[in-house]
Order: structure tokens, then C-alpha cells, then sequence
């Protein structure tokens, strides 16, 4: 089954704008390109997908993603992440995809090993997976299959919000937590748990251990 992820990505001027405070102004813009780069790495070693799409508005996110290899497509509205996450959807079902992994460009541990496992565990099997972040009500993550089992509608609350979408369209519906999606960064607070846990692992994300050592 071919399987394709998708990316939204803001304008990374107006990204994390929760973590702009004195202390951190001049480096949000360079904290977001190097989660950004830490995704789109992990996506492209994943056996599992097929192709990353990228849709986006800002030109230097689009450099970024061609230089991982990403198909890029135009946010033209530029309105949500749900609306920019529908956008991808529709540009993979016209390539093909029988299933789309619907992923965040702010969760830098992302281990291309987790990912092969959630979707060779669903090869071949309709349904929604719902990744959560660290608190278990958002949503960091979605595995759609057919990829148009549901709109996506992201924002608080959304994990459980995704299930009872994907159980009103006749699909099953499964919350799968995964280590290295837990973590996305919105909040200082998640900036901080983000430290901590890098700071007792090793390998991965390495362009955001880069930025922070230097925060």
C-alpha cells in the first residue's frame, strides 16, 4: 500500500509566535527551520512512505523541502493547519496514495523507525490512527486510510475529536502513542520538556540539538 506524508508548514514568520518573549526572539525563526529539517530528515529515511508533501506558502520552507526531496504544493489561503492538511490530501489522492501519514514539522524526535512500524502494522487495513501529543488531547499525528476517511480538524482537543470523526464515518478509529511524536513544541513549557528529553537520550534531531545548545 502506498502510503504518502504529509507536511503543512506556516510561514516561519509567523511560527511558534507563543515562544516570542525578550529572551527568545531573534531565535524562534531558526528553532522552527531546524525542527522543520529534523521532520522532513526522519520522513525521507522512513521505508514506509513513499513520498513527503509539503504545502506551504513561505519560499524558504519550500527550499527546505526541495532539498529533502519533498513534492512542495502552494498554501494559497494559508488559513489553518486543517486546511493546509486537506490540501495535501487532495494532491495525494490525485498521485495515487492508498493511504497519507498527516505529520507536524514541530516534532523534532520523530524516529523514522516508529513511523514504518504504525504503518506496516496498518498496511492493507482502512481505519484512522490518531498519534497524541504529551498531554493525550491533541493530535501530532494522523494515518488515514483511505486518505480521505476523514477531514482532519486539528487544534485543542483534537485526538478525541479525530475519533469520534473517524467513528461517525464507519471507520475504526485507534489512538496510537508514540514516543518520538509526543513532543511538539508550541509552549515554552514544551520547549523545556523538549531540553529534558533530549538531554538524557542520544542520536536524533540533530538540528534542533544544534539550535538549543546555542539558546
Amino acid at each position: 500500500m502506498s502510503t504518502f506524508a504529509i507536511l503543512p508548514v506556516k510561514q516561519f514568520a509567523r511560527a511558534k509566535q507563543r515562544l516570542t518573549d525578550d529572551g527568545f526572539k531573534v531565535s524562534r525563526r531558526a528553532l522552527v527551520e531546524a525542527m522543520l529539517t529534523d521532520v522532513l530528515m526522519a520522513l525521507r529515511r522512513a521505508e514506509s512512505i513513499e513520498m513527503v508533501i509539503v504545502v506551504t506558502r513561505d519560499r524558504d520552507a519550500e527550499r527546505l523541502a526541495i532539498a529533502w526531496d519533498a513534492e512542495v504544493v502552494p498554501d494559497l489561503e494559508n488559513d489553518s493547519h486543517s486546511d493546509a492538511a486537506l490540501i495535501g490530501v487532495a494532491e495525494a489522492r490525485r498521485r495515487g496514495a492508498e493511504s497519507v501519514l498527516l505529520a507536524a514539522g514541530d516534532c523534532p524526535m520523530l524516529a523514522p523507525g516508529e513511523i514504518d512500524a504504525l504503518v506496516n502494522s496498518k498496511d492493507g487495513l482502512s481505519g484512522v490512527v490518531v498519534v497524541p501529543d504529551r498531554h493525550g488531547t491533541g493530535t501530532n499525528a494522523l494515518l488515514l486510510t483511505p486518505p480521505d476517511a476523514i477531514a482532519p480538524s486539528f487544534g485543542p482537543d483534537s485526538c478525541q475529536r479525530h475519533v469520534s470523526l473517524a467513528e461517525a464515518a464507519g471507520f475504526e478509529a485507534e489512538v496510537a502513542a508514540l514516543p518520538s511524536l509526543a513532543l511538539d513544541v508550541d509552549t515554552r513549557a514544551d520547549l523545556d520538556a523538549l531540553r529534558s528529553t533530549l538531554a538524557g537520550t542520544t542520536g536524533g534531531a540533530a538540528h534542533t540539538r544544534g539550535i538549543l545548545t546555542r539558546l
